[in-house]
Order: structure tokens, then sequence, then C-alpha cells
């Protein structure tokens, strides 16, 4: 479904990111690991065409991500600028229900399951520049996840959750990715929450794949060793 090919993203002359070759499959769960810095936010922007690749191309169902529909059926939460501050949390799940064209009975429908994650307590009829960094997220990753996309792509979903909150995100996108087979991109720092989640981890370090294997017993404590024997050492 996603290729890289020979992408490379320099700033004033530094490579931040540099991916000779990475492919993600129909239906896969994929977890993008790495300190701060190591290049997974830009690895997400470029897949996003949100900044443009010095190098190289990326493809969705072999087009061009400058040029295919690839928007249609994909859900995307990386940050806050993805929202829209002056809008209530209501008000912006009901613009990105009119993007995909859900009526609004179907939205209803679709956001069910999302009530008890979503912020309660008059939150939501809150603007987003008034809640807090976590409630603004949850009403963003649901925006991406309730029009039941082909592709979903979050970056640090569980950063600025509390515990409970962190699991009913991993249960949604468990159920979700059962209901629609979804293939799903997620980057975070928490490494019991992705390697429990996902069946594929992608570490980069120092803007370079350094390890892509599929999810064992034993990658949790392979990626406990090498962050805790230094990402430097092993990126020298």
């Amino acid at each position: 479904m996603i290729y890289y090919e020979q992408i490379s993203k320099r700033y004033d002359g530094r490579t931040v990111l540099q991916v000779p070759q990475w492919r993600a499959g129909d239906g896969e769960i994929i977890g993008l690991v790495g300190s701060n810095g190591a290049g997974k936010t830009t690895f997400l922007r470029l897949l996003l065409d949100l900044i443009e690749p010095s190098t190289g191309e990326i493809k969705i169902d072999g087009q061009p991500v400058s040029e295919g529909n690839w928007k249609s059926f994909t859900g995307s939460y990386l940050d806050q600028r993805f929202l829209i501050d002056y809008l209530s949390g209501d008000e912006f799940l009901d613009f990105i229900r009119t993007i995909y064209g859900l009526s609004r009975p179907e939205a209803e429908n679709a956001l069910a399951p999302y009530r008890t994650f979503l912020p309660t307590n008059g939150d939501a009829s809150k603007y987003l520049r008034d809640l807090s960094t976590g409630n603004a997220k949850k009403v963003g990753i649901t925006a991406a996840m309730f029009v039941s996309p082909r592709l979903l792509v979050l970056d640090e979903p569980f950063a600025n959750l509390d515990p409970p909150s962190q699991l009913r995100l991993k249960q949604l996108l468990r159920d979700m990715h059962a209901a629609t087979g979804a293939t799903m991109l997620i980057s975070s720092h928490d490494l019991v929450h992705v390697t429990d989640l996902c069946e594929r981890i992608t570490l980069i370090d120092k803007g370079k794949v350094v390890k892509d294997a599929p999810t064992s017993d034993e990658t949790l404590e392979e990626l406990r060793v090498y962050f805790a024997d230094g990402s430097d050492q092993h990126a020298a």
C-alpha cells in the first residue's frame, strides 16, 4: 500500500531523514519508534504530503502522494495544527463529517463507540483552543478514526492522555482494525503500547531505519536494550 523509494529530507544542508526503501502492506499495524529528533514526525509528514522530500518518491496504492486520491480514504492526526481552534469539538467533528460525505445519522452511528473516549462534562461544547492538550487530542484522534479510513496515521497518540484514556484508545484501535482492516502507522515513545498494539516495528535513529521487524515476545526487550545502551552508539 505504501512505498518509500530513495527518500531523503534535508534542511539547510543537513540530512534529517534518509530511507532508501520502506514498505507497508494492506492491513498492517506498524509502530514507528525512536528518540526525540530521530525523524519519526518527518517520516509521517512526508507520507501525508505536508512537506516535500529532497529526493525520492512516496506512493500510496501505486500513486505519488503529490498526485493520488489517498486523502479520500486516509485519517490522520499529528498535532494540534490539524484542528480548527475556533470550533468546538462537536463542530469540528461535524466539519470532518461533511468532508467525508457522511450524513448526520451515519456520523452519529460512527461516533457512538468514541463517546466514552471524547471529552465530557461540557468540554465538547468548548472551543478547541480552550481544551487541555489531552482533550483536544482526543477530538483530533476521533476525527481521524470515526470516518473508518483505509489508512490511519497517528503521531504520539498516547502522549498527554491519562492511563484510562490510553487503554480505551488501544481498544478502539483494535476494534477499528478488526472492523475495517485498515493499515495503521502509529508513532509513539511508549514502547509498551507500541509493542502491545502493533504487529511490526520500525525503529528510526538519526533519520535512518535501523530495525524493521515483526513484533515478537523479544521485541520489547530488544528495544529496551537498544535505548538503554544509547542509540547514539548504535548509529555510529
